[in-house]
């Protein structure tokens, strides 16, 4: 689940990435929107990056970590990646937002769309799910076949859905108990703003992964002395909650919190957030400075 922020749309970003990536990897897909025309939400989603595309980025990255490679051995070094990816598909990550999907990946029938504007109730959602997600058993063993459910903006104001609170936490459970079946996932987007307390956190622990997202304010000038790259940012995406199924051990990530950054208005970008070096110097923090202490004396317990 994706709490959504009710000041910016950057969950969609997150939705869109989502929708495509299964799209290209030819998995079926079901998407449930509030609109009452979900299908043409398909023409906004974003094309896998180009290998030049791929190879400019590599180029620029490695120049913001300061590697330096001979030109001789850098022209043979990536001849020899190339030949590799030619070689074997791989999973694909990056997506050009400012080209859209191809028609043929979302036409025919491995995409269903619903609109939930009109629906008395969640039955009809819920039929549909049960329908898509029977043909993914997972009895079999196989993973060939797999699908994708996308629900965006779960009980909007605009759907009739959004008064019937303990309707949708039925359906929520019950589709949880589907997947648990079948090799499918889904991902449902939510105001949260929109929902009493107490409802709001039924949700949370509904879900198997929480995420949230959150807007920057605008000319924030304290934030961006805190952050480096914050010129960058569009956004904050925080983990709430991971999932850890049959076991007791919990997940301790590494960050929690990551910046939302769209990389020459293109690509999107989750980066650890980042301090800001204290002289406010550019660049990164990390391996900057061993010392924690403001005094720039070095003293015997300057740790």
């Amino acid at each position: 689940m994706i709490m959504e922020d009710a000041e910016a749309p950057h969950h969609m970003l997150l939705l869109r990435n989502f929708m495509s990536q299964g799209l290209v990897q030819n998995q079926p897909l079901l998407y449930a929107s509030p609109a009452k025309d979900p299908r043409g939400f398909l023409g906004t989603l974003p094309c896998p990056s180009s290998s030049k595309d791929e190879k400019s980025r590599n180029h620029d990255t490695e120049q913001e970590k300061g590697l330096r490679i001979a030109w001789q051995y850098k022209k043979y070094f990536s001849e020899n990646i190339d030949d590799h990816k030619d070689s074997k598909q791989e999973f694909c990550n990056d997506f050009d937002l400012r080209k859209p999907l191809e028609r043929h990946f979302y036409s025919g029938q491995r995409v269903d769309c619903v609109s939930i504007k009109d629906s008395p109730n969640p039955a009809t959602l819920h039929d549909r799910c049960a329908t898509f997600l029977a043909q993914f058993p997972r009895n079999d063993g196989s993973f060939s076949c797999m699908g994708r459910i996308a629900i965006q903006s779960l009980c909007a104001p605009q759907c009739e859905l959004s008064n019937m609170d303990w309707d949708i936490l039925s359906f929520i459970r019950s589709l949880k108990s589907m997947l648990r079946s079948a090799n499918a996932v889904a991902i449902i987007t939510f105001p949260p703003s929109l929902l009493s307390p107490s409802f709001c956190k039924r949700w949370q622990h509904m879900a198997d992964v929480l995420l949230s997202v959150k807007a920057i304010p605008d000319e924030d000038k304290e934030l961006g002395k805190l952050l480096t790259g914050y010129q960058d940012m569009v956004g904050f995406l925080n983990v709430h909650k991971i999932a850890r199924i049959n076991t007791q051990v919990p997940m301790i990530l590494e960050a929690t919190t990551f910046s939302i950054k769209l990389q020459k208005r293109r690509f999107i970008v989750l980066e650890c957030l980042n301090q800001a070096p204290i002289d406010g110097s550019s660049g990164t923090s990390y391996g900057t400075s061993g010392g924690c202490s403001g005094s720039s004396k070095s003293g015997a317990l300057d740790f």
